[in-house]
């Protein structure tokens, strides 16, 4: 490079992902009936699936109502929507596609410079009417959050608790 001359620009690399119409298509569901269902959500690249067992216990009131092994699949969708919902919601204040429970590898470097990968469980709100709540504080809409073992996730207005745990190591 000479003296006053913009550095060159990288390279772009293809992008051979759905776009346009097929993207679209590959992101709804045809019910029996024929009609559509658009998904709000597709999964991100580093989806994985978790190595360790991480379970959601479903409280009303004090009792535990249902338990979901979450280590089973990558991404669960929340919602009134049954047609496409992996864990239904019926509360009049949740949305058909209310939020996202997504499991990501992420990586860090440790001091020494080593990376160091884990699958982790996020939270997503999907622009939802009533918000979702984690651990009694809002969850900005569009955005992951990570969870922790023990976390209570509530959405809309219902009073159904949802508290995520990690089995112990043995």
């Amino acid at each position: 490079m000479s003296r006053g001359e913009a550095p060159e620009k990288p390279v772009e690399k293809p992008n051979f992902g759905n776009s346009g119409v097929l993207a679209a298509a590959s992101n709804s569901v045809v019910q029996a009936d024929g009609t559509t269902i658009t998904l709000k959500y597709h999964e991100p690249p580093e989806a994985r699936l978790p190595r360790d067992s991480w379970k959601l216990f479903v409280f009303k009131d004090q009792d535990i109502i249902d338990t979901i092994e979450l280590s089973t699949r990558t991404c669960w969708l929340i919602g009134r929507e049954l047609a496409v919902v992996d864990i239904p919601a019926q509360h009049p204040s949740i949305s058909k596609q209310h939020a996202v429970i997504q499991f990501r590898y992420t990586e860090k470097r440790n001091e020494y410079g080593d990376k160091i990968g884990r699958v982790k469980p996020y939270l997503l709100d999907l622009e939802s009417a009533n918000g979702t709540m984690l651990n009694q504080a809002k969850v900005l809409e569009s955005r992951y959050v990570e969870l922790r073992n023990k976390d209570m996730i509530q959405f809309g207005s219902s009073t159904r608790e949802y508290v995520l745990m990690q089995a112990a190591k043995d």
